[in-house]
């Protein structure tokens, strides 16, 4: 039987800045109070978890930091490790690489485990890219469906855009997909040539940073303009229309 929540920690969802710009840009005050509280971390990459920190109170002693790694490398037995700390009452914060904890993150595994043992989860404000393409796109922000990324594999990858493209036209349900930045040109290409040319595309890059880029037109006028995507982290978001 787990003992009550107020004699445990609380997992901090803390929130990261999607680019290399200047962390209280888009940031509350309210995450410097938090991590200036906070001793232990669960963190994607420890350099970059330690620079974040740095950036958002300098004075903290970096010796100091207990840090738990969270990859595609780390075992469900460490996951389960990580967490052991709230049950002795001390809270964690938990960080992305960029943007928010949970969301297209491993975070979520955590997230989970914290629920289970009945752990308070107390989440972050803070730039979600996913979000901030899909405020700024002009798709139906009422009826939308995140889903990561698309296969690898040209033949695949070209049969979801087509079944995407049904879905979105049939349940009036606007698409989003991320990659790699290195094959965000590649996948451009890809949705112009195989998507109906009524079909309106949202291409968002560089969310937040001042080289911010946003566009939604149809995939007749991509074909007329086609930007050169240059391995810029983007989202793209599809809404059919035949």
């Amino acid at each position: 039987m787990n003992t009550p929540s107020q004699d445990k920690g609380t997992l901090y969802l803390i929130p990261t800045p999607i680019g290399d710009n200047s962390p209280f840009e888009v940031l509350p005050i309210s995450v410097k109070k938090i991590i200036e509280e906070l001793t232990y971390f669960i963190v994607e990459n420890e350099k970059m978890a330690r620079r974040f920190i740095k950036k958002i109170s300098p004075g903290k002693n970096q010796e100091d930091l207990v840090l738990f790694p969270l990859n595609k490398f780390t075992t469900q037995e460490e996951q389960n490790s990580y967490i052991k700390p709230c049950l002795e009452g001390i809270s964690i914060g938990l960080l992305s690489d960029a943007g928010c904890p949970g969301i297209a993150d491993p975070g979520a595994a955590i997230v989970s485990k914290a629920h289970q043992l009945g752990i308070t989860v107390k989440p972050h404000i803070g730039p979600s890219s996913i979000i901030l393409a899909m405020m700024s796109s002009g798709m139906n922000g009422q009826n939308f469906a995140f889903n990561g990324y698309l296969p690898v594999d040209k033949k695949q990858r070209t049969q979801s855009l087509i079944k995407y493209q049904r879905q979105s036209y049939k349940e009036e349900q606007a698409q989003i997909f991320i990659e790699t930045p290195y094959r965000s040109d590649a996948l451009l290409v890809e949705m112009i040539k195989v998507l109906d040319p009524n079909t309106r595309l949202c291409v968002a890059c560089d969310l937040s940073l001042p080289s911010e880029y946003i566009k939604t037109q149809s995939i007749l006028e991509w074909k007329r303009s086609q930007p050169n995507l240059n391995k810029r982290p983007c989202i793209f978001i599809l809404e059919g229309s035949f």
